[in-house]
């Protein structure tokens, strides 16, 4: 049984259900025989939906195969076979968060500038002070103007210990003293910001690594989750991002951003298909409890509720 949909996920979502769910039933009308006219104009509009060219034809082969089968003979039929059908391609693990066998876990954030990547570690905060748990945050993204000022404001907010430097230190120290931090004041989560990169800034990618070795120095196992930050807005971009960014970093979960602004979520459909790390948590608003767990059969619900 899927979770209870909740408002915060039906408003979040509203600009994609209106996009996806708005034209499948344009061409999906209730109670029509299904012929291939129609399963070729439902082809040509999920293509639009940016779900993703490889997703699509997925759902297309699936849906044809069971029409030419007679499994579905009419739109009413299809539009449910249709809904099981992403619920099946987008997989039904329950990821949550990996906790550490013992003392804090540690989640290393990663993400391009511009993903939403501090606005999502305060979210994630506050969906974990919420719990009870004892949150402390690293300022590890020392390269960017501001990026520290503006994690130590939503620590203040949130009521979480910051550990930070100067704009310009070295990032490894910041996570080192975290974890030392984290240690001597039985923390239960330390979430390290890095700086926002591209999969192809290589001295970046190498300055990640650096700061996953010194978190494993102090921490066992740490980092325990690496969660990748993608703006729903870019759509394919999105999934293209996510696939280079796997390939280049150990990424353990996916937290997708800004999907009450865009009619784009279709992309979630098309990485939980393509990418094979989990949707660990949506945003869905600007507010730091604009926070969702993820989980497919909701999701898939909330655009077809």
């Amino acid at each position: 049984m899927f979770k209870k949909l909740t408002a915060k996920l039906k408003k979040g979502l509203a600009k994609t259900k209106e996009r996806i769910l708005g034209g499948l039933k344009a061409i999906l009308p209730f109670g029509r025989d299904l012929d291939q006219n129609i399963l070729d104009a439902m082809e040509e509009y999920l293509y639009s939906a940016d779900i993703g060219p490889t997703t699509v034809m997925k759902i297309v082969e699936d849906v044809t195969h069971a029409y030419k089968e007679k499994e579905i003979t009419t739109t009413d039929e299809c539009f449910d076979f249709l809904k099981g059908t992403l619920k099946r391609i987008m997989s039904h693990d329950q990821p949550g968060l990996v906790q550490a066998k013992s003392g804090p876990t540690v989640i290393l954030v990663a993400g391009i500038n511009g993903s939403g990547k501090t606005t999502s570690i305060a979210k994630l905060a506050k969906f974990l002070v919420d719990q009870d748990k004892k949150v402390m945050l690293a300022a590890a993204d020392t390269f960017r103007a501001a990026a520290v000022e503006q994690l130590t404001i939503w620590a203040e907010r949130l009521g979480c210990e910051i550990i930070k430097k100067n704009q310009g230190s070295d990032p490894a120290s910041v996570a080192f003293d975290a974890a030392e931090a984290a240690l001597a004041r039985n923390v239960d989560y330390l979430i390290v910001d890095t700086a926002g990169r591209l999969h192809t800034q290589k001295n970046l990618m190498l300055e990640l690594s650096k700061i996953e070795r010194v978190l494993a120095k102090k921490i066992d196992d740490a980092p325990h989750e690496v969660l990748l930050i993608l703006d729903a807005n870019n759509g394919q971009n999105a999934i293209e991002q996510a696939r280079r960014f796997t390939e280049a970093i150990d990424v353990s979960g996916l937290f997708l951003t800004k999907l009450d602004g865009t009619a784009k979520g279709g992309a979630v459909i098309g990485i939980r298909h393509e990418i094979p790390v989990p949707v660990k948590f949506i945003g869905v608003g600007e507010k730091a409890e604009d926070i969702e767990e993820f989980d497919t059969d909701t999701f898939v619900e909330a655009l077809f509720s």
